[in-house]
């Protein structure tokens, strides 16, 4: 079992930077797990947005965010986190970070995926 909480979250002006991290604890060792990042826009549903396995050797993203997110783990750290620049004001949604203990990964599918922080929210103001 892990518990996530995710931090980092804030109010930025469009093209700014944020790096958002997720933090994990319990008696299951971190690289245990593949990390997914995930994002709830105000009136939208929940949407994948980059994932890592359970190594770090390997990083997914959606089209929306690719070459400006970048998903990273430092297992030592139990630690997670989503380097976000470029931001933009479509950018503004609530951010969740979700493990999955089970391969092969299915990144984008949330059902696949055990455990769920509780969101960390970033609004960006154009």
């Amino acid at each position: 079992q892990v518990q996530l909480l995710e931090s980092g979250g804030r109010l930025v002006q469009a093209g700014a930077s944020l790096r958002l991290s997720c933090a994990a604890s319990g008696r299951t060792a971190f690289s245990s797990f593949a990390i997914g990042w995930f994002r709830q826009a105000p009136g939208k549903e929940r949407e994948f947005v980059a994932s890592i396995t359970w190594s770090g050797s390997t990083t997914a993203y959606a089209s929306s965010v690719k070459g400006r997110f970048t998903i990273s783990r430092d297992n030592a750290k139990n630690t997670a986190y989503l380097q976000m620049n470029s931001l933009k004001p479509e950018d503004t949604a609530d951010y969740y970070c979700a493990a999955q203990a089970t391969p092969p990964l299915r990144d984008e599918v949330e059902e696949a995926y055990d455990y769920w922080g509780q969101g960390t929210q970033v609004t960006v103001s154009s």
